[in-house]
């Protein structure tokens, strides 16, 4: 029997961020690793906008996410001074772990898909780095926040 839930709430988290120069590569273009920049910064906003920082978790719950695993799908270019928006769902929670949705694409443009990606993030311990379940206190503010 599987732990999966899917989330209570599908509406996606927003985030916008803006191309750098420091983004790009000799072309202008962004450097395909700098979109998992973008992409973790979506989810730490997504859990300080639950209520708790990455510090907070540590310190008063002694626990961290960690990237578990990652697919990336590249769709098209974003460049040099591009706004664009990050969207993230969390699509299933299991015992130890959320599973993310997350779009970037142009902010003006909801078609314009820049990647698509499905992220696994495991709760660990921070003294043992090994799974731990999702704290209850945390687990119910990540699944009703608005």
């Amino acid at each position: 029997m599987s732990d999966d839930k899917p989330s209570a709430h599908p509406q996606p988290f927003l985030w916008p961020v803006r191309v750098y120069h420091e983004d790009t590569d000799n072309g202008g273009i962004v450097y395909h690793a700098n979109h998992l920049r973008f992409l973790e910064r979506a989810r730490t906003e997504w859990l300080r906008h639950c209520g708790y920082s990455q510090q907070a978790m540590k310190q008063e719950l002694g626990v961290l996410f960690a990237v578990r695993s990652l697919e990336i799908r590249y769709r098209k270019p974003a460049f040099l001074d591009d706004p664009l928006v990050v969207e993230t769902i969390v699509e299933r929670r299991r015992r130890a772990a959320l599973h993310f949705r997350q779009r970037l694409r142009r902010a003006e443009d909801n078609e314009y898909n820049v990647c698509d990606a499905e992220v696994e993030v495991a709760c660990i311990g921070v003294d043992d780095f090994r799974p731990r379940p999702i704290p209850q206190i945390l687990d119910r503010e990540l699944m009703h926040v608005e």
